[in-house]
């Protein structure tokens, strides 16, 4: 895996936007903050002493003092707006603005220019408004807090990360979205899970086994010494056919880590062998740099509740993996001395289920930089040079013994695909519930029909969506990706090599703001047909150049969707790109997507 080093500055209130503008990207959310959150801010500022640290702005510079905002807009959109109340002299009027939400825009500009709004005003923004009001009552109430901030303004400090040139933005925001700000809430936990354990030597096995599977970027067979290895894992390091803690624990039964003895003649045996013994919760260099889960720890024990939990009869709930309601999502399992050990014993049961039949990101041989979508388990083989056992992986439905993911009816491949698609969608944590959806079901019956299950669960976020009714941004994203699933699925696109990637923005085919043609109507321009999803990147570079001039810049670039393969294709056979074709174009995908929903929900 590439490493890179990022450019960290201390910026105080009264240089955090000197000379500098913000600008928000049309992935990342609306303004959302409410009362608790802002109040806290302000309070934070006014309550602390000498430098205080108030967070961290991740960026990425798009020009000189002009930069992108990557991770922080809550606070930073928050800052702007106390500032425009305790020293506006320190703003420029654009200092921050959200690209393509022009009621944004016009909202900010308004409150720094200490202008008020008419009730009746609907071409500002709602959240906006209501955040400044919530800051401008808080100051009416507490009147000296305004003085208090201004005498603050140079101990404040936000740290500016700004990420280093060429990283994949996508992905890095993907990942800081899924490893975000996770305190040490389970480990809160983990004292609270082994104290309602009585007996030493559960106590003992339970708390390896938490260490064991909280190493998330490597196999859970690699994370125990090669005696628990292969009692717990069998020969083949391929199995786990435990059914309750009581049997893990006869596993470990005397060889249990650094309890195990030897004789001297075992001692001497070792000492003149090549083979190479793991240590217990260590993990080979090489093992730790290959692989890279798609969830943090912390956020795999919520899945493991959930999915222990939930009946999945009804609607997902994001609370139930929100990490700021970990401690409550968690609390039933440290209730008896029962719960505790039930809970550890399903923990390490769904991490092996989980590294088998959950992709990761690979980083090896040709994809070491960039990685590649992963869904391998991990075998024993012999390696004769060193005499010693080693990890390999092959596809999780592969019956070769060659370290790839083929086999002969494409399975592996295709539930690597339609597992990659939800990945991408559903980026934040707290929204991953079909990971637990999957070991809920692996659970019941480990030779279940995962790709029938996720298909039927994937139509049916695309028909809760109200798909066929929405335009433009409001279109849900899984509606993209699950088409363009279905696409190479079905081959009505060929892409070599297709694969899912951070797709955050949405693009119109034929723009929004055409250089030198006529501006299309918006119901055309936001139908489905019109828009394709695109990483922010690739739709930067498409900006607003015509289609003809689009299916000619970028090969790359259509390659990340195959919808947007088959408008360039149409574009090509007509010569051009017409409202007609918009249309024709959309009605077709939203065919395809209600005869797939109607045959996965029969």
């Amino acid at each position: 895996m590439k490493k890179t080093e990022e450019y960290v500055e201390e910026l105080n209130l009264k240089s955090l936007f000197l000379r500098k503008k913000y600008v928000v990207p049309i992935y990342q959310r609306s303004y959302a903050w409410e009362k608790y959150e802002i109040e806290q801010l302000i309070e934070d500022i006014i309550e602390s002493e000498g430098n205080y640290y108030l967070g961290n702005l991740i960026v990425d510079r798009i020009d000189e003092n002009v930069f992108s905002v990557i991770d922080g807009q809550q606070r930073l959109t928050t800052l702007f707006l106390i500032l425009c109340h305790v020293s506006s002299d320190l703003l420029l009027n654009d200092s921050l603005s959200f690209e393509s939400r022009l009621k944004s825009n016009k909202t900010l500009k308004r409150i720094k220019e200490n202008k008020d709004f008419s009730e009746t005003d609907d071409i500002y923004s709602d959240e906006i408004i209501s955040g400044n009001k919530i800051i401008k009552e808080y100051f009416n109430t507490y009147k000296d807090c305004i003085k208090k901030i201004q005498e603050r303004l140079s101990q404040i400090i936000i740290l500016k990360t700004q990420v280093p040139k060429n990283i994949d933005l996508n992905h890095y925001f993907e990942i800081m979205n899924t490893r975000g700000e996770q305190l040490e809430l389970h480990e809160i936990a983990k004292g609270r899970i082994l104290a309602k354990i009585n007996d030493y030597n559960s106590r003992k096995i339970a708390g390896q086994i938490w260490d064991s599977c909280s190493q998330m970027d490597s196999y859970i067979q690699m994370n125990f010494s090669k005696e628990i290895r292969n009692e717990l894992f069998g020969k083949s390091w391929g199995d786990f056919n435990c059914k309750s803690f009581e049997e893990v624990k006869e596993k470990f039964s005397e060889r249990s880590e650094g309890t195990k003895s030897y004789s001297i003649k075992e001692i001497l045996s070792k000492m003149n062998s090549s083979e190479e013994e793991i240590e217990p919760n260590k993990t080979p260099t090489e093992e730790n740099q290959r692989f890279e889960s798609v969830v943090s720890f912390p956020n795999f024990l919520l899945i493991v509740a959930e999915s222990l939990t939930k009946s999945f009869d009804e609607d997902d709930d994001d609370s139930l993996l929100d990490d700021k309601k970990f401690i409550k999502n968690m609390e039933s399992y440290w209730e008896t001395e029962d719960k505790a050990l039930d809970f550890i014993f399903n923990l390490l049961k769904f991490r092996f289920l989980f590294d088998k039949y959950i992709l990761k990101r690979e980083y090896y041989k040709s994809y070491q930089e960039d990685g590649q979508w992963s869904l391998k388990k991990l075998y024993k083989y012999f390696d004769k040079k060193k005499n010693s056992d080693k990890p390999q992986y092959k596809g999780t439905f592969s019956d070769s013994d060659s370290d790839n993911e083929v086999d002969e009816n494409g399975k592996n491949q295709q539930l690597k695909l339609l597992q990659s698609a939800l990945r991408v969608t559903y980026t934040s944590p707290k929204t991953m519930h079909w990971i637990s959806f999957v070991l809920h079901k692996l659970n019941q019956d480990e030779d279940v029909d995962l790709i029938k299950y996720l298909e039927k669960y994937s139509c049916e976020k695309i028909r809760k969506s109200d798909f066929k009714n929405k335009k433009g941004f409001g279109i849900e994203r899984i509606t993209f990706t699950y088409l363009d699933y279905l696409l190479i699925r079905d081959k009505k696109v060929t892409i070599k090599n297709f694969s899912f990637q951070f797709r955050n923005s949405i693009e119109h085919f034929y723009p929004q703001n055409p250089i030198d043609s006529e501006k299309w109507d918006e119901d055309v321009l936001n139908c489905f047909g019109n828009l394709a999803l695109l990483t922010v990147k690739a739709n930067s570079k498409y900006s607003n150049l015509p289609p003809e001039s689009k299916i000619t810049y970028s090969k790359e670039t259509s390659n990340q969707s195959p919808k947007l393969k088959k408008m360039e294709d149409l574009t090509r056979e007509n010569n051009n790109w017409t409202k007609d074709l918009a249309i024709e174009h959309g009605k077709e995908m939203i065919k395809i997507l209600e005869e797939e929903i109607t045959g996965a929900l029969l």
